[in-house]
């Protein structure tokens, strides 16, 4: 059970109490394959900006006179608005996709993917562009994520390479290539960031974001990167790049934070996972497969020592607990004061996870958001102002009402064999994935509703979830 908990928590958004028995009557050898051939299929792509963006864009003019037509004042604003709303929609389906998908090894590594390519940027049909690329490569091959990201609309933008022209050169995006998605910082030189800019000039997008390269504005000369020297673009400074090994290595070591452990990390596993990486061209799956099936992934140092991301704790309750949100939109605000909203990362770097996700003031709100879902309450809210994440609302304390209609049915025939007294131990198995010995079911059961045995289940159940101990996975 333990180990079925750790694999679903860690490769996924935890278990779904709907299948979590049949899961159960599996044998341990399959449940790898099974998570694997669930996210086989391709992804479907999310088709958010298909109405007013793509309407608009269609009014312009003709796609190969995008990238020279100018948008008016009124135009851009009407962008403005239209990709805020738009981009809530996509929050709000990608979060949907997460909690209900059997593709759970996908969506969780398109998570992972998200962060490590982070991009802010206010353009929704660039921003759903990326996130296309990034789903459909999740579980493929490192090279092709690579190179389809840095061509994206979203990217180039984020990091102004659409500025980048040879009698100009701009080094933002040659060096965040460089620092966050390949090698890692102290791996490169200031010189190496230059020559490297000098290959990405001309690389640019039109307006409706499909990539384009502008010969005219593109730097031919001899470049010196990484000890190589010829007239190189910017594919060959991306191949330059999967060429050396330190990028096999960082990216073995980024993931292995996020799938095995946050602070305890063997630097000899990382160089093993990242020369396996490394020889096999950069298969994602093959990086997988060998955290995965190693003895060490299930190793007591590594469960429950991780702290759940906002996104993943959110999803996992609503995978634990069916529920449908009376207005969906809530979760936005939650993902604000928690500190993790989805194409909003707080800068290139992405989120930084760890203990930077806890504070005294987003512990508190984890461990009330069970007790106000089961409660229906209303809660005051207040985050920090951030136009962009507020997306033009004020930060002003707000009253939310957190209000859904939750199906108690799969929890009670989870534990309706369960006798009433042995109830609280069996939640905390189920809903923990840290030790239960020091579990407080005196403090618990004083605290739950006991005028029968289906409330005191229900009430039980988020009792155990509204502990500081479900925070960790």
């Amino acid at each position: 059970m333990n180990k079925l908990k750790h694999l679903l928590w860690r490769v996924g958004f935890g278990p779904r109490t709907k299948s979590w028995q049949k899961w159960m009557e599996l044998p341990p050898e399959s449940w790898w394959p099974k998570l694997k051939d669930e996210s086989a299929p391709a992804p479907i792509h999310f088709d958010i900006a298909s109405g007013a963006i793509n309407g608009l864009l269609m009014g312009i003019g003709e796609a190969g006179k995008m990238e020279r037509r100018q948008l008016s004042g009124e135009e851009k604003k009407q962008l403005r608005q239209q990709s805020r709303e738009d981009l809530q929609s996509l929050n709000l389906l990608w979060l949907e996709e997460m909690t209900h998908s059997k593709a759970q090894l996908r969506e969780k590594m398109a998570l992972f993917w998200h962060g490590h390519f982070a991009s802010r940027n206010l353009n929704i049909l660039y921003q759903q562009q990326l996130l296309a690329i990034i789903r459909e490569h999740a579980l493929g091959n490192f090279r092709d994520l690579l190179r389809d990201v840095s061509k994206s609309a979203a990217m180039l933008a984020f990091l102004n390479n659409q500025q980048n022209k040879k009698q100009h050169p701009n080094e933002n995006f040659a060096r965040e290539v460089m620092e966050l998605f390949t090698l890692g910082r102290g791996h490169y030189s200031e010189t190496d960031i230059r020559e490297a800019a000098r290959a990405f000039t001309g690389w640019g997008f039109k307006l409706d974001g499909e990539f384009v390269f502008r010969k005219f504005n593109h730097d031919t000369g001899e470049k010196t990167v990484l000890g190589k020297t010829s007239n190189f673009d910017g594919d060959d400074v991306l191949d330059i790049l999967l060429q050396q090994r330190q990028t096999a290595y960082y990216i073995a070591g980024k993931l292995y934070r996020f799938l095995v452990n946050e602070t305890l990390i063997p630097e000899d596993r990382i160089k093993w996972l990242g020369d396996r990486f490394y020889e096999s061209n950069y298969e994602i799956m093959r990086l997988l497969n060998d955290i995965v099936q190693s003895d060490w992934f299930y190793d007591e140092e590594n469960v429950g020592v991780n702290i759940k991301s906002p996104v993943q704790y959110l999803v996992g309750i609503r995978r634990a607990l069916p529920l449908e949100l009376a207005e969906p939109e809530v979760q936005l605000i939650l993902q604000k004061a928690l500190g993790q909203v989805l194409f909003y990362p707080p800068n290139v770097a992405g989120w930084a996870g760890g203990r930077n996700w806890i504070d005294s003031s987003s512990l508190m709100l984890r461990l009330r958001i069970p007790q106000l879902l089961y409660a229906n309450q209303e809660f005051d809210i207040r985050t920090k102002s951030d136009d962009d994440q507020q997306m033009g609302r004020s930060a002003a304390n707000r009253r939310q009402r957190f209000s859904a209609i939750i199906d108690w049915k799969p929890v009670n025939q989870l534990f309706n064999k369960i006798a009433e007294n042995q109830l609280i131990p069996e939640m905390a198995n189920y809903l923990w994935q840290c030790p239960t010995q020091n579990l407080p079911v005196n403090v618990l059961e004083r605290n739950t509703d006991r005028k029968n045995r289906e409330a005191f289940l229900n009430a039980a159940f988020m009792q155990v979830m509204a502990t500081p101990e479900y925070q960790m996975c």
